[in-house]
């Protein structure tokens, strides 16, 4: 019994001990993650920046893609249900954005 267990572990630590070894001298892949204070806060600005324009980009998409002037009658007739809707396409544009960011 002892030698039949012995058979089959053996050969699990030495795949395992291989990979770790191999794993050690393997180079870190490239990463997103900032290194400095100051890369931290580029990599914000950079996606704060990007995520406003695309947010913007997609309420202007959906403004076109619907029939009338939604921005028009938000501001001139006071449309609180057009409001509604577009504060909703926003919200669901920057959920798309932010999961898109965060991969």
């Amino acid at each position: 019994m002892k030698t039949i267990t012995h058979r089959l572990v053996m050969p699990l630590f030495l795949l395992a001990a291989g990979s770790t070894l191999y794993a050690a001298d393997a180079p870190a892949p490239p990463s997103w993650h900032a290194q400095t204070l100051a890369a931290a806060i580029g990599y914000v600005v950079l996606f704060t920046a990007l995520g406003v324009v695309l947010a913007i980009a997609g309420y202007k998409l959906f403004d076109l893609c619907t029939p009338g002037d939604l921005h028009k009658e938000i501001v001139e007739n006071k449309n609180v249900a057009a409001a509604i809707v577009a504060a909703a396409v926003i919200l669901g544009v920057c959920i798309i954005i932010a999961a898109a960011m965060l991969g």
